[in-house]
């Protein structure tokens, strides 16, 4: 090797060595300004309110401000083409919800890639839905998927609204229970409870926070909660799987995701305040207190969900036979 090529590959390793120590350099200064959050959904819901709340503790720990920015429309969209289009150094970030692994499969065209424009950060809660009948109706869910197959076409399924989570977890366990009943739309919660209560509808999933009042009263029955642990709702109630229907899962999120190419180690500072935070009890009763629990997983926890629930909801509105929405 002549003394040219030497200084070459000298320089060379020099520029590789230095390169790790830079990545962590620009890790332990992020962030030097303002952090925007983008909330896809209006003001006042679940989702604002939890980014508003990791908002606070970030400006704190970090000492610049973290603004939340709620730019609504399009199922979320709107919000989330915005970061598939911002630059891709940690200071825009999203919250959003399980609807953005819908959107792939529920939207003709986006404008954005899922995968390649995204990179999760963290998960931070995990929401169950909680399966409710009238009380007339049997006080297992084996006994009512049993009725239900002795009177096929007969039950009545509410939910509120074609593509969301109970409309496809419904569509899911008239798949795999192997059952016939009605599935109806209503314009909301609002409406599928007091319709419930009337016995125009015979059973839905439904957020814990929507019947629990009606539950500890009587008006309604509570027979098992979608995800594989119990919820701290109801922690007497029988998961789906316990229940004897492990293919009926279902677990929603709010988590974080910044554009795609976002360097790994900024990825994983937000990560990791994230966790941090969502471990503060007053950050878990807070996050607890709108029906949900607090998750906090690393980046490459929460990516792997995020491909899952992708394929999963592929398949239940293939399954549904739900029409793309242009």
């Amino acid at each position: 090797m002549n003394r040219i090529q030497s200084r070459t590959w000298a320089t060379r390793l020099s520029a590789l060595l230095i390169l790790p120590a830079c990545c962590v350099a620009v890790a332990q200064s992020y962030p030097v300004k303002t952090v925007r959050m983008i909330v896809p959904f209006t003001a006042g819901g679940g989702v604002d309110l939890n980014g508003r709340a990791l908002a606070q503790h970030f400006t704190e720990a970090w000492g610049q401000p973290v603004v939340v920015e709620n730019r609504a429309g399009a199922g979320g969209n709107i919000g989330a083409e915005m970061i598939a289009k911002a630059a891709p150094d940690g200071y825009t970030i999203m919250i959003t919800t399980t609807g953005h692994a819908v959107a792939p499969s529920l939207y003709r065209r986006l404008p954005f890639d899922p995968i390649k424009d995204f990179t999760a950060i963290s998960q931070i809660t995990q929401t169950y839905l909680v399966l409710v009948t009238h009380p007339s109706m049997p006080r297992s869910m084996k006994e009512l998927v049993a009725y239900a197959k002795a009177n096929p076409g007969k039950l009545n399924y509410g939910h509120p609204g074609v593509g969301v989570a109970p409309h496809l977890i419904g569509e899911l366990l008239k798949s795999s229970a192997g059952i016939d009943f009605a599935l109806i739309a209503y314009k909301g919660d609002a409406q599928t409870v007091p319709a419930m209560m009337a016995n125009e509808i015979q059973f839905e999933f439904t957020p814990p926070a929507t019947i629990a009042q009606q539950v500890k009263v009587g008006k309604l029955r509570a027979l098992a909660v979608s995800g594989p642990t119990r919820s701290k709702a109801f922690p007497d109630l029988p998961t789906t799987a316990e229940a004897g229907f492990p293919d009926v899962n279902y677990v929603g999120w709010n988590g974080f995701f910044a554009p795609g190419g976002t360097p790994r180690d900024i990825v994983a500072k937000i990560s990791a305040e994230t966790v941090r935070a969502l471990r503060s009890p007053q950050m878990a009763e807070r996050i607890s207190s709108g029906g949900t629990d607090p998750a906090g997983t690393t980046p490459e926890e929460f990516n792997a969900k995020y491909l899952a629930d992708i394929a999963l909801y592929a398949k239940l509105i293939k399954l549904a036979k739900i029409p793309l929405v242009d």
